[in-house]
């Protein structure tokens, strides 16, 4: 930086500014609209990072518009994602460490979503506890929740935390920045909606559902439990006619805050951990997704004893979407390259789902093994003549064997219950 500090009418550091690119550079990101990238803004720190802190700290920053970019989110549909520009980016990474450092210490203890020190592990294993104890789940899913928080109730619930000026003067306005859509076009929020993908949006959801669900809960319900990871949410009851009674007030409350449960995606679960309690009537959903995780009755195994439990598994969902993402990567086609370059590729991958899914249930990622082992066979066939002719089982048999000779090849193959 350049130049000495002078007096500013907001108390914004250059510092602050200087760790806040720090975190941005490691969370790495495409650019947003103004097509700058993150290495320019590391070349020349004068010329980007100095006006920054300059404008932050004299209340004279005003954000650009919010690039849309979709991603898939499977069954063919598309998510919009928005990305701020690398300044905006920096900016807001200033304010939320500094709103982070002021309210999470405040956070209810089942809120897992974005917070430091907790995962969507700890989230994920709090509700198989949960699972064994209470016999039905509420399984919540909000309506569109990113696109329709208030942004009156939103600020009010910011100046609940803190009445630092700049938090919420800039807060405010990067609520109403406009999004740029695909075609270019601008699209204004009009009083509701935050982009997700932004730096801020996390914190800001957090304080958000932290007053309009965490508080209200914990104060009706101090006997019931449940988790929340952002906007999905768990509730666990005693039985059916608390779950649907809790249901029903939830469903009031949320109302309340100008939100709305998805009629389709919310609904009421049996945890069946035992046969011989079965509640009156027919059950109609005895399984339910939290975090790319299917809940559902398994047999679990324990201190060398086997008994029906109600675990996580990777879900179905999650397990098709790799595979889309698989597809797209065409690794059959590559028959230029050695098995040791597809392994290279692909190991970094691997690496992570095997960490995140494989946690509370290794054996459930063989599906999505099997299809990917599939994939293997049949670049077999296409780079190798003798496998053209011959039935499948034999290019499978060959990676069986390679498996075994090779466990290090590939990522998952180090874990034997994975293997062709």
């Amino acid at each position: 930086m350049i130049f000495n500090e002078e007096h500013k009418t907001l108390p914004i550091k250059k510092s602050q500014v200087q760790k806040a690119f720090k975190k941005v550079r490691t969370n790495r990101g495409s650019p947003g609209v103004d097509g700058l990238m993150i290495q320019e803004v590391a070349n020349n720190p004068r010329k980007y990072l100095y006006p920054l802190w300059n404008r932050m700290a004299s209340g004279s920053y005003f954000p650009k518009p919010v690039k849309e970019v979709l991603i898939p989110k499977g069954k063919g549909k598309m998510r919009p994602l928005g990305i701020p520009t690398v300044i905006d980016r920096v900016a807001q990474q200033v304010v939320a460490t500094e709103l982070e450092s002021l309210v999470d210490k405040g956070f209810s203890p089942h809120s897992f979503g974005y917070r430091p020190h907790k995962s969507a592990h700890d989230a994920i294993a709090q509700c198989r506890k949960h699972c064994f104890r209470y016999s039905w789940v509420i399984d919540l899913d909000i309506k569109g929740f990113y696109d329709t928080i208030d942004h009156e109730l939103l600020l009010k619930a910011v100046s609940h935390h803190t009445q630092e000026r700049y938090i919420l003067l800039y807060v405010e306005r990067w609520l109403k920045a406009s999004v740029q859509k695909g075609d270019g076009s601008l699209h204004h929020p009009n009083g509701k909606g935050t982009p997700q993908g932004g730096v801020i949006s996390p914190v800001l959801a957090n304080i958000f559902m932290d007053i309009v669900f965490d508080k209200w809960f914990e104060r009706h319900y101090p006997k019931l439990q449940f988790e929340r990871y952002a906007d999905d949410i768990v509730v666990h009851c005693y039985h059916q006619k608390q779950a649907l009674k809790v249901l029903n007030d939830i469903r009031k409350r949320l109302s309340q805050c100008r939100l709305e449960l998805h009629p389709e995606k919310t609904r009421v679960v049996y945890c069946r951990r035992n046969q011989k309690k079965r509640p009156k009537g027919k059950v109609v959903y005895q399984s339910f997704d939290f975090l790319g995780h299917t809940f559902k009755p398994r047999i679990v195994r324990q201190r060398g004893k086997q008994f029906l439990g109600f675990s996580p598994s990777m879900s179905q969902k999650s397990i098709g979407r790799i595979n889309e993402e698989l597809f797209r990567m065409d690794i059959h086609k590559r028959v230029q390259s050695s098995l040791e370059d597809i392994a290279q590729l692909v190991n970094p991958k691997i690496r992570g789902w095997v960490r995140y899914y494989g946690k509370f249930r290794l054996s459930g990622m063989r599906m999505l093994f099997r299809a990917f082992h599939r994939r293997l066979a049949k670049w077999l066939r296409n780079k190798y003549r003798r496998y053209h002719r011959r039935p499948w089982a034999v290019s499978l048999g060959h990676l069986r064997k390679l498996s075994k000779y090779y466990s290090t090849l590939f990522e998952h193959w180090k874990y034997p219950c994975l293997r062709p």
